[in-house]
């Protein structure tokens, strides 16, 4: 038996959850982070028994309204994702050892009935939630955010939500004709009342708008906008800070579209806008939300398709692995 092969075979023990590496190249499978799978055939919650975290897929990207593709995000951050290892040096946390977190597979998505995608990823999400789980969304499209927050306000009321992101997403459906595109989640989120007033924080903001009434419906119902100005003049870690302090103890969803990283470090997109947070900017500014009560996650907008090397599919998965490193921080 040669030296390799019998390393390969004799595995120290480990405690984290996520599967060595060599048994993980053995079965050739790609779950998120090489974390078990949840077995999905199980009626109801049963499937999230006993998580504290669950990684969802939504392939969907019916929502977009300039180029396509981020429905294959969820197979292709799976891939990367496994390059990740479960020790945060910044948060001296065992991410995976700290939360027992599982890949719950893919929303089952009809692609041409945007009712039922909601539907859909609404009762999937609420299934997570009802196992004491905390879920995080790989898209798809923004218009998922939607379903996402329905779901946990009607389990926590109103909350609090950070949003990072190029564009407002409060749009209506006058210029596409649609109201319920990825353009438009929040609008609907304030107006249905999942978001507690005052409590909508918009980060790395820099969009041209259909209209100035865009920005003042958020502002009309106490959104606090920090646009790349704020980022320049003061910096993430100051943004952090403030954003922290407003959020205090309530329970927080933050919803991530990786357009509001600059299309130099994340190129696939499909509504590319330059100007925007360098990576080490947006690691910054996750890391500086330490001690927030997260409930819930997403990560949308990756379009595998309009990457290169991928570039935006490994800055995805690390985005996924500074949120699960928040929740990991609260059980610590």
């Amino acid at each position: 038996m040669s030296i390799e092969t019998s390393t390969a075979l004799k595995l120290p023990p480990r405690h984290s959850a996520q599967q060595p590496a060599a048994a993980y190249l053995r079965h050739g499978q790609t779950p998120f982070f090489r974390l078990p799978v949840a077995d999905v055939e199980r009626p109801g919650s049963a499937p999230y028994a006993g998580a504290d975290a669950v990684l969802l897929g939504v392939p969907y990207d019916g929502g977009v309204t300039y180029q396509p593709g981020a429905r294959l995000a969820p197979y292709h951050v799976r891939r990367t994702s496994a390059f990740v290892q479960t020790f945060h040096t910044f948060h001296e946390v065992d991410v995976f050892g700290t939360l027992s977190a599982l890949d719950g597979g893919n929303v089952a998505i009809p692609p041409f009935d945007a009712r039922l995608v909601r539907d859909l990823v609404q009762t999937e999400v609420a299934r997570i939630m009802a196992a004491g789980a905390v879920p995080f969304l790989v898209g798809g499209d923004h218009s998922i955010v939607l379903p996402a927050l329905r779901a946990i306000a009607s389990r926590h009321g109103p909350v609090a939500v950070v949003h990072v992101d190029a564009h407002l997403d409060t749009s209506d459906g006058a210029v596409w004709g649609d109201d319920f595109h990825h353009g438009t989640p929040l609008r609907h989120a304030l107006e249905e009342g999942l978001i507690e007033r005052g409590q909508l924080h918009q980060i790395a903001i820099r969009a041209s708008l259909g209209s100035p009434e865009e920005a003042s419906f958020g502002l009309e119902h106490g959104a606090h906008v920090y646009p790349m100005e704020d980022v320049t003049a003061h910096g993430v870690e100051w943004i952090a800070a403030e954003v922290r302090r407003a959020v205090g103890l309530r329970n927080v969803y933050l919803t991530f579209d990786v357009d509001a990283i600059d299309p130099a470090f994340a190129p696939g997109t499909g509504t590319p806008v330059p100007g925007g947070l360098t990576s080490r900017e947006a690691f910054a500014l996750l890391r500086g939300l330490a001690g927030i009560n997260l409930i819930g996650m997403d990560l949308v907008e990756v379009a595998p398709s309009l990457d290169h090397a991928d570039v935006t599919c490994h800055l995805a998965a690390h985005l996924l692995y500074e949120g699960l490193a928040l929740a990991a921080l609260r059980m610590a």
